[in-house]
């Protein structure tokens, strides 16, 4: 074994998600939120930058598996661009799936491809500086615009809790009437639209790989879809091995893991014991 010692999971269905990895790495899918999992929280999204371990310890780990996805509701280029993915030796068939599946970048051909955007989020855009104006809550709050989706997060606000809180009605009513839908987060609700999220994302890239096995690692309530997606493919004899990158802002995700490590840097840990594991197992 290398250096790093690979912690149990704490359930027999993530032993045996481990275990059927290890015993068969290329018929394994690694698929990892980006934005606290893979990189640290920040107040500030645009600054989002992937842990400096992730990158390097995805690259032993990649070629020893059969794929490893990065799953996220960012635009796939972004995560690319943020997270240092592009033209790594040993990440060459990494996937970016982005706006939860909605957009796919792949390290082989290096393009993103992308169907058209819902035009409810140019609406809601349009409309949401009178509706913030209006809710009395919008100071410190802040707009990103996603391309496919239109996130307003909370988490500079002198009381984020008390602005998250204020704000949800008024804009899941204004995602209704636009045909969107409103996904929380920590400090963060996003207006997108239905009928995407990491859970279908991922159930089809595990489909399209045929894979055996399935390790996913996430932070925030946004990843439940995707922990309910692994425990259904288990259910179907899938095995599958659900990673809580330490959260204690989202304790549903903790509960619902097989395994819960301390934050990025833990994920980075991981997946290293990952990559020694398969070098020396």
């Amino acid at each position: 074994m290398g250096s790093h010692p690979l912690p149990e999971p704490r359930t027999r269905a993530g032993r045996h998600g481990l275990a059927e990895l290890l015993a068969a790495p290329d018929k394994s899918v690694v698929a990892l939120d980006f934005d606290g999992t893979l990189a640290p929280i920040v107040a500030d999204p645009e600054q989002a930058r992937a842990h400096p371990g992730a990158v390097p310890a995805l690259a032993r780990l990649a070629p020893k598996v059969r794929s490893v996805a990065v799953i996220t509701g960012r635009p796939a280029g972004v995560a690319v661009r943020y997270g240092g993915f592009a033209g790594v030796e040993g990440l060459e068939h990494l996937v970016v799936l982005g706006h939860y599946g909605a957009e796919r970048w792949d390290a082989v051909s290096g393009t993103v491809k992308a169907p058209a955007p819902h035009p409810g989020v140019a609406a809601v855009q349009a409309a949401l500086p009178g509706e913030l104006d209006r809710s009395g809550s919008w100071r410190g709050t802040w707009v990103e615009d996603k391309g496919r989706a239109i996130a307003v997060h909370t988490r500079r606000a002198a009381d984020p809790q008390a602005a998250y809180d204020a704000l949800r009605g008024p804009l899941a009513a204004l995602a209704e009437r636009h045909g969107l839908i409103v996904e929380p987060g920590r400090f963060v609700l996003e207006l997108r639209p239905p009928g995407i999220d990491k859970g279908v994302a991922l159930a089809e890239y595990v489909r399209e790989t045929g894979a055996r096995s399935v390790l996913y690692a996430g932070d925030d309530l946004g990843d439940l879809a995707a922990f309910a997606a692994v425990e259904k493919l288990r259910a179907e004899g899938t095995a599958g091995l659900l990673v809580c990158s330490g959260s204690t802002e989202v304790t549903e995700l903790a509960e619902r893991a097989d395994l819960v490590v301390d934050g990025p840097a833990g994920v980075v840990e991981l997946l290293t014991a990952l990559a020694d594991r398969l070098t020396t197992g």
